[in-house]
């Protein structure tokens, strides 16, 4: 049997970004073969600029990462009630590439941010976003991190155990999905 491919979307660009470090804690404890930390540094989307240059070659890029991975990851902060715009820009660009990369694609959805919501309401908009897609995404365990400046140690690792059991739950139902 293959080993997984596990493709993660941040929606934070910042390179210490909680949610970066989320995503990678999920893939260290998922385990993949290839893990892959998808780029979402893409130009705004414009319409005029897909109809006389076509799709951005990094976008195509993110849609084919997409389209191979055995699942996906994605975490968002919280910007003003919803996902962050760097994460629905992604999501709008890829939705212009051919065919539908995410298409029945497992997905496990997760947020940290710094209020004590952990990033509720703009993981329940997040899921709004993907239902076009046709994606299968996992229901639960949900991963709110909140404050969480305060939840990685100096390496990147979630210091709360409860944080570490539900994420590890989240990642065994991911691997069960993708089929390994």
């Amino acid at each position: 049997m293959s080993k997984p491919i596990l493709l993660a979307l941040s929606g934070s660009l910042r390179q210490n970004a909680t949610n970066r470090k989320l995503v990678r804690e999920a893939a260290r404890l998922f385990n993949p073969g290839t893990f892959i930390e998808a780029d979402l540094n893409l130009p705004l989307y414009d319409g005029d600029v897909e109809a006389q240059d076509g799709i951005p070659d990094a976008v195509q890029k993110l849609a084919d990462q997409i389209s191979q991975a055995d699942a996906v990851i994605i975490s968002t902060p919280e910007y003003n009630k919803g996902p962050s715009g760097v994460l629905k820009n992604a999501l709008d660009w890829v939705s212009r590439t051919q065919g539908n990369p995410w298409q029945d694609k497992p997905v496990a959805v997760m947020s940290a941010a710094a209020g004590r919501a952990g990033g509720e309401r703009a993981q329940m908009v997040l899921r709004a976003f993907m239902v076009p897609f046709q994606t299968r995404i996992l229901q639960g365990p949900e991963i709110h991190l909140a404050n969480s400046g305060s939840e990685f140690d100096d390496q990147g690792k979630l210091v709360n155990e409860r944080y570490e059991s539900a994420l590890g739950t989240l990642m065994q139902k991911l691997r069960t999905e993708a089929g390994f």
